[in-house]
């Protein structure tokens, strides 16, 4: 509870400390003096902007490998930030420099900035089983150039036609000015919410870094549209821009070091192999989150990760593709991440479990669903952390599906998920041997399993029934 009284001071401040300098600057008009240096505002701004742009298509790019479609959605938060700052910059009169364009351009390129980060972040705290993020989650691979593209198109449009062209007046029209800063200040105290509700559930750097980014576009946009051209006061809104670019890039920062440097971070991004990709795509955030959870449950400790390389042995058998194997690694290891709600005394009992325990567990595929959407996770990952008890016949749970309306993966991933509570010791029964687990999971083929992932890990366990025992032992 402290914590959380913390989080909200801090949080509060940061918002609140540069709105009360601006208003006592405007207040005594003696201390808000002119700093009309168009030469300087033009390099800080280009630069932190350009640098800001590469980093965030750096960024786009690692997202794909990280099959976490918020992470592209941030990233094109950030693209559209800095690419239309950096127009702001370029527009902005040089001394001596005769002007080449709109004498709106600077203002409405600031403005427009604002708003489509805002829109994009918005998108970002979105569930990802939406339609509209399942739709863009298909073709994430073509988010990034083709919003790169079209971003170039409004750069060219705002630099050659702003003053012809009505939508693009977002700063100099009072009815658009204010009508945009009331969608931008309601998009972001709605980003701000989620992002803060996941944050206090899984501790994650990076959405308390949005959390931030967020407050801060809001102060930056107040201050936009009441400050006046060149004054101290007017300044202020800037450096919370550029606050806000620095903490989305920090906050991606912490969230995906693994490694001990961004480098060897982002190589790992690209492991091409997925027993090793499982090592090195997850984020110390998630490792800590996997730990809770097994920290609890003798049981679970380990199985996440022996769940996850069966089933993608299971996936190479099947002839999966790489990036269904990548989104079985991710939603294997964390299918059970669900059992962090459940009470101590039901998850560790020793016993049969009541028909009212056994309801409470069950619900734990559907509580590790609703956490994994709303970090981000690409729908392939979700159907495993719901569907993975889910049955050939339709008597599993949550939703009773059957045949092959349940989700492939999620089919491969049952079937790993049983061999491994069968070969795994438990508190009221010794772990079975390979050949007694091989034997009760051939017994159940075409009731609980498919009969296809059966048939697929008999043929692995004929030929590489070593490593099966070797990684259960």
């Amino acid at each position: 509870m402290q914590s959380q009284t913390r989080t909200y001071t801090y949080l509060i401040l940061s918002m609140a400390v540069p709105l009360i300098i601006f208003c006592m600057l405007n207040a005594y008009s003696s201390w808000d003096y002119q700093l009309n240096s168009p030469n300087f505002h033009f390099y800080v701004v280009s630069t932190v902007s350009g640098a800001a742009f590469a980093l965030a298509v750096a960024i786009g790019v690692a997202a794909i490998r990280l099959r976490n479609l918020k992470i592209s959605f941030l990233s094109l938060s950030f693209v559209s930030l800095a690419a239309l700052f950096i127009v702001h910059g370029l527009s902005t009169p040089m001394d001596g420099m005769p002007m080449s364009h709109s004498s709106a351009v600077p203002s409405n390129a600031a403005q427009l900035s604002i708003l489509l980060a805002v829109l994009w972040l918005w998108m970002s705290s979105m569930s990802s089983d939406r339609r509209i993020i399942s739709w863009l989650s298909a073709h994430q691979r073509w988010l990034l150039p083709i919003w790169t593209l079209s971003l170039g198109a409004i750069c060219i449009a705002l630099w050659l036609f702003s003053d012809q062209l009505p939508w693009l007046q977002l700063k100099e029209e009072p009815v658009a000015r204010w009508s945009v800063s009331l969608l931008i200040t309601g998009l972001n105290l709605w980003t701000m919410y989620r992002y803060l509700e996941t944050y206090m559930s899984t501790r994650f750097p990076l959405q308390l870094a949005i959390v931030y980014s967020s407050g801060w576009m809001i102060a930056a946009q107040i201050i936009n549209i009441t400050g006046k051209l060149w004054m101290m006061s007017w300044w202020i809104y800037h450096l919370l821009l550029l606050a806000s670019i620095v903490s989305m890039i920090v906050g991606i920062y912490r969230q995906y070091q693994s490694a001990g440097s961004y480098t060897n971070s982002l190589k790992q991004l690209f492991q091409n192999n997925p027993k090793e990709w499982i090592h090195g795509y997850m984020s110390p955030a998630v490792h800590e989150l996997i730990r809770t959870t097994e920290s609890r449950d003798a049981y679970t400790a380990g199985h996440n990760y022996r769940v996850a390389l069966y089933a993608i042995q299971l996936g190479e058998e099947l002839g999966l593709s790489s990036d269904q194997l990548r989104a079985i690694a991710q939603g294997g290891v964390v299918h059970d991440i669900g059992k962090i709600s459940i009470p101590d005394h039901i998850l560790n009992k020793p016993g049969k479990l009541t028909p009212e325990e056994r309801q409470v567990i069950e619900k734990h595929p559907v509580t590790g669903f609703n956490l994994c959407r709303r970090l981000g996770f690409m729908q392939e990952e979700l159907t495993v952390i719901r569907s993975h008890h889910e049955r050939w016949d339709g008597s599993g749970y949550p939703d009773a599906l059957s045949g092959e309306n349940i989700p492939l993966l999620a089919r491969v991933t049952a079937v790993a998920d049983v061999y491994d509570a069968l070969t795994s010791s438990r508190s009221y029964r010794a772990a079975l041997s390979h050949e007694e687990a091989m034997g009760i999971i051939c017994k159940e083929r075409g009731k609980h399993f498919d009969p296809l992932c059966v048939d697929a890990l008999v043929r692995i366990a004929g030929e590489k029934g070593w490593a099966f025992k070797a990684s259960a032992s």
